[in-house]
């Protein structure tokens, strides 16, 4: 039987289903924060909605032990004085525990129809959502809502889509029939059931917690899952948000809000996430962080399937090019796009020591290296401007280590401190660009310097500055890649050296679309072919592993009579 919700956002599923199938763009969630869209006080009650959780403590009906925690503060400067209601773990397993017999025998139709029905509802608070992620995360407001809101939404339905994909390929019953030469065939009746495999554990990141928290979460609940959602302690508002729609949603539908759970902790929570991510009720673990624990979540929690995105080198060829001008720009403005504190930023930039060939003439190691720093500065010249690009950094661990990374080189732009127009004591940093050498330097760049930090590297030639983007993807993992040549032959080893890291490629990058980008149902971002992560968001291996098939048989009347004579058996 067909759930209503399932009826009701048919029409988008299948959508997203052609989407996916096709790569094309697509989107039902308009990126742009227009009040023609969004209803012309859309931001302001969203605004409201947010400064209304200041100050208090955050309410969620939820299994609670009567004590709140919480200490978010916003890089932009202010203390929000959020608590939020405490939780034992054992008592939230055994909600999430208790919960899962009646979320699982509602069967893949209820699932799929109250996820999307909850990415509905998150759609309507995008503005509510975006400047809570904008406070926790220090985004600047037009990327908090687009990251945060939309773009997040579009990760999460695509997680949908390919859930729905490969749970319809299994029927709900079969009627099977062997023939059996002149004797009555052998029937059966077959019935399969989707069993989901528990409870799941989304651990959240303190920069994206809704763009990296979503689609795992949803992937969750789109097989039958429940889930715990367990917050960064720096970034929980938005998750906290997320939770509480999905609970209205899963009790008007008339199931138990435990389906769904939050897990707000206090800072320097390690040991209580090890204790739970070792629990035999968890089942499924989908982890945004750093590669430290990441690899030891892989590494011990047997019990469950676990899905990581860790840390990565990410990085960039500059063979020859056309405009130099222009590449600059586009690489500044990905260097400076929130302050580096993206996943997908690049780091590494490889330029080979005697130079590149330009439509200009030949352009020296150094006058590239000068280019880049320039198109850097241009960017950040206007603090009042820059400021809605850089946004502002997010912990006091990126501010340390822009000071340790000066000390790694030649610095061709140093990081300056910028005046924010709206918010006086926000930590804003201009990107710091230093220079290298191949021959010297591989220790210090061979690691992600998480934050606004880059290295131009002179290299011995473009073939080295291949060799090296291919390996080091391999070793120690990354997300992005790209590269800038007019030489079609570089571009074909440049896609070789990718396919050899496990990375994806981005060529000739000079517009509007920036290497940190990518476009939900079209690009897959990681692969998990390298240690910057073990899955891609999102594919059929994200989501197919989420559930199991258990079946029955049983003898049947057949309903072909047996082979007589003359007839072929």
């Amino acid at each position: 039987m067909t759930h209503p919700l399932f009826t009701k956002h048919e029409a988008t599923l299948n959508q997203a289903l052609a989407a996916i199938a096709t790569r094309g763009y697509w989107s039902p969630f308009p990126e742009m924060p227009s009040p023609k869209v969004y209803g012309e006080t859309a931001n302001s009650d969203g605004e409201a909605a947010f400064k209304a959780h200041l100050n208090r403590t955050f309410d969620l009906d939820q299994p609670t032990t009567g004590e709140t925690v919480g200490n978010e503060r916003s890089p932009f400067g202010l203390a929000l004085g959020i608590r939020y209601p405490k939780a034992n773990v054992d008592a939230l397993l055994a909600a999430s525990g208790a919960a899962q017999s009646q979320w699982r025998a509602a069967g893949p139709n209820a699932w799929v129809g109250v996820s999307l029905e909850i990415l509905t509802r998150l759609n309507k608070a995008s503005f509510e959502i975006s400047y809570s992620v904008m406070h926790t995360t220090g985004q600047a407001f037009m990327m908090a809502f687009q990251a945060g809101g939309p773009h997040a939404q579009d990760r999460a339905l695509e997680a949908v889509a390919y859930a729905w994909d490969e749970l319809r390929r299994i029927p709900s019953e079969a009627y099977w029939e062997k023939p059996q030469g002149k004797n009555p065939p052998l029937a059966m009746h077959k019935r399969f059931t989707i069993v989901p495999r528990g409870t799941g554990l989304v651990l959240g990141c303190c920069t994206f917690p809704t763009w990296n928290g979503y689609p795992g979460m949803f992937a969750d609940l789109a097989t039958g899952n429940t889930v715990i959602v367990k917050p960064h302690p720096g970034a929980i508002l938005p998750m906290a948000i997320t939770v509480r729609i999905a609970r209205d949603v899963l009790r008007e539908a008339g199931f138990d809000p435990n389906v769904v759970t939050l897990l707000a902790t206090e800072a320097n929570d390690g040991t209580l996430v090890q204790d739970l991510a070792l629990r035999p009720e968890i089942k499924l673990i989908d982890f945004t962080g750093s590669t430290q624990n990441g690899n030891w979540l892989e590494r011990h929690a047997h019990q469950a399937q676990v899905y990581t995105e860790k840390a990565g080198v990410n990085q960039i060829v500059i063979d020859s090019v056309d405009n130099l001008k222009a590449v600059a720009g586009n690489i500044a403005f990905s260097l400076a796009l929130y302050s580096g504190q993206m996943c997908t930023a690049p780091q590494n930039i490889y330029v080979p020591r005697d130079g590149i060939h330009t439509s200009d003439g030949h352009v020296s190691f150094e006058d590239v290296a000068k280019t880049l720093a320039a198109a850097v500065e241009k960017l950040v010249s206007d603090p009042a401007r820059a400021v809605e690009l850089t946004g502002a950094i997010q912990n006091d661990g990126v501010m340390a280590r822009i000071v340790d990374a000066r000390q790694l080189g030649e610095v061709l732009t140093d990081s300056q401190s910028l005046a924010h127009p709206a918010f006086p004591d926000a930590h804003v940093r201009s990107p710091l660009m230093l220079k290298m050498d191949v021959r010297t330097d591989a220790e210090k760049f061979t690691q992600e310097w998480f934050g606004p930090i880059s290295f131009v590297i002179a290299t011995d030639s473009t073939t080295q500055s291949l060799d090296l983007a291919g390996s080091i993807a391999a070793e120690h993992g990354a997300l992005t890649f790209s590269v800038y040549s007019t030489d079609d032959a570089v571009v074909d080893a440049a896609y070789d050296a990718a396919i050899r890291g496990g990375v994806a490629l981005s060529i000739n990058l000079t517009s509007g679309v920036f290497v940190n980008q990518t476009a939900a149902y079209s690009d897959f971002h990681g692969t998990g072919a390298n240690p910057a992560a073990n899955s891609a968001l999102s594919d059929a291996a994200f989501v197919a592993n989420r559930f199991r098939v258990v079946q029955s048989r049983v003898h049947v009347a057949p309903k072909t009579a047996p082979a007589t004579a003359g007839q072929t058996a």
